[in-house]
């Protein structure tokens, strides 16, 4: 009988000791597991397969590989790509051409100089132009034409004629100013938002991995309890097999015992399958598989448990200015508007000041005409000669000058098309700032929900470690009733469930406050010291 009542003594005090080990506190576990290499929680955390894996280290992985920070930067890319494109609508270009012609036609006229005249052309241009952004269209361009044919009567043969001119048209109403710049505005604003949207994916990544990191911890911690109850069970099992057999108690606490066996083992296996998802989860922002064939990864870090607390008006405000995502939104409002404006000045008439100068040259071989009249023949001739470089010259000297200046005038009637896309750029612009709102809405209501984690961390950390605590001494105590007979092994079995869902809780409270404070760093965009991001 001493035997008996010595061995369920040691048998409730060790099964007490270990609930106590793997279920107590974080700040307990801390204490003690360092100066005992045999705890239980320590060993089977420790036995749990996968690959080390440090919060740098994933935040690193995650920067580079996760396809959404990609996806932002090809935007940027993008973005950067129709700046350029916009940019050179105001590029000045060069242009040029040479045609070479003939014809040849039947003379109808004494004085063609020939039955069929042949003449050939060859016609040479170039320049350059420019739009600069107020619309202002500039051109100027140099045009010679040399001319051949095999009538007697030209007086020039072969004949250079060239002329040059400047132009200019300056829209006074549709196309000018904000129009002409409404599609490269448009653009930069496009550029803004991208670059915008992408530090904000890249913040958004960082805390998206922190948090799944965390989760990765509080899974592993899971896991760890669970197997270590699971284990616990079985051995109560055993036990109240044990005692069934000497009489102490009867059948009904090991059908007892055996439920709660099952419904751990249950549990264990849930808990493994929530840790591998959080895991593979972790692993597609990563971009890369565990090393080694393992079949997930490990968290080494543990979440830090202080946090500072910040007015959550400061923050509010630092959101709400900072905020990247809200900034992108802003810049989306700002392309819409440049759109809108240049719609305006599109949706009036068309006005265009028109005007130029320039100036003509003319040169050739001149030829001998010879007429024969009733007096006798009668030479003609030209003081003109010399080749395409003297027209070039009396072009560029304006020795003969030509100029022009006027105004042009189109009214679509109805107008419908202008006013109609001005319109229609009025709403969008309206619906994109509704858009932003109800963005800077949501914003204050995540930035307070995750201050209100924090500011309750504390308090939260400290009930989940009383919750831990008592769960704890409901065990021993539980455990003294039960082997003195006082209580059955179903109560027992429920005290036991207690400590796992207790420790379940402290786990939880440890990773939400962590994952507020890495939220509140991302919705301020860096302003919260908080969080444990590098």
């Amino acid at each position: 009988m001493l035997k008996r009542f010595l061995y369920s003594f040691v048998f409730s005090v060790g099964v007490s000791f270990a609930l106590w080990l793997f279920a107590a506190g974080e700040s307990q576990a801390q204490a003690f597991l360092p100066s005992s290499p045999e705890s239980v929680l320590a060993a089977t955390i420790d036995s749990i397969p996968g690959s080390p894996l440090t919060l740098t280290q994933a935040l690193d992985l995650a920067i580079h590989n996760d396809t959404a920070v990609k996806e932002a930067h090809a935007a940027v890319e993008a973005a950067e790509g129709a700046v350029r494109r916009e940019k050179g609508t105001f590029d000045p270009e060069l242009f040029a051409n040479v045609l070479r012609s003939g014809t040849d036609q039947a003379a109808a006229s004494p004085f063609a100089g020939a039955d069929v005249v042949s003449q050939q052309f060859t016609t040479a241009s170039g320049g350059a132009r420019m739009k600069l952004r107020f619309g202002t269209e500039l051109s100027a361009s140099m045009n010679t034409t040399r001319t051949s044919t095999n009538s007697t009567l030209t007086l020039l043969n072969p004949e250079w004629s060239s002329f040059g001119s400047l132009n200019l048209r300056q829209p006074l109403l549709a196309g000018f100013g904000p129009s002409a710049r409404a599609s490269l505005s448009s653009a930069e604003r496009g550029l803004a938002s991208a670059d915008a949207r992408y530090r904000d994916v890249v913040l958004g990544t960082q805390s998206e991995t922190e948090g799944v990191y965390w989760d990765l911890y509080a899974s592993e911690r899971d896991v760890a309890v669970q197997k270590v109850i699971r284990d616990r069970a079985q051995t109560f099992v055993t036990e109240a097999q044990t005692r069934v057999r000497v009489g102490l108690v009867g059948p009904q606490a090991v059908a007892s015992a055996q439920v709660f066996l099952a419904q751990q083992e249950l549990n264990y296996l849930d808990s493994q399958e929530r840790l591998d998802a959080v895991s593979d989860r972790l692993a597609s922002l990563l971009g890369v598989r565990p090393e080694g064939g393992l079949p997930r990864y490990r968290a080494v870090d543990a979440p830090p448990r202080d946090h500072p607390v910040v007015s959550v008006e400061d923050l509010v405000t630092a959101a709400i200015e900072r905020n990247h995502n809200l900034q992108s939104q802003r810049e989306l409002v700002n392309q819409l508007r440049a759109l809108e404006k240049g719609a305006a000045w599109d949706a009036l008439p068309t006005l265009d000041f028109l005007g130029s100068v320039g100036g003509n040259g003319l040169s050739g071989d001149p030829q001998q005409v010879i007429f024969n009249g009733p007096t006798g023949p009668d030479t003609l001739t030209t003081n003109i000669s010399g080749d395409f470089s003297d027209t070039w010259n009396q072009v560029w000297g304006r020795d003969f000058p030509t100029w022009s200046i006027g105004l042009e005038l189109t009214y679509p009637l109805g107008r419908r098309e202008g006013r109609g896309e001005r319109d229609r750029l009025r709403a969008e612009v309206v619906r994109a700032e509704q858009i932003e709102k109800a963005s800077e809405h949501t914003l204050e209501e995540d930035v307070r929900a995750a201050h209100r984690q924090l500011v309750n961390a504390q308090g939260r950390l400290v009930a989940a470690e009383q919750g831990v605590s008592a769960a704890l001494e409901q065990v021993r105590v539980g455990s003294i009733e039960f082997q003195s007979g006082r209580t059955t092994a179903f109560e027992l079995v429920r005290l036991g469930e207690d400590v796992a869902t207790s420790q379940q809780r402290f786990s939880e409270a440890l990773v939400t406050s962590a994952k507020a404070a890495a939220l509140l760093k991302y919705l301020t965009s860096g302003f919260y010291p908080g969080g444990s991001t590098p």
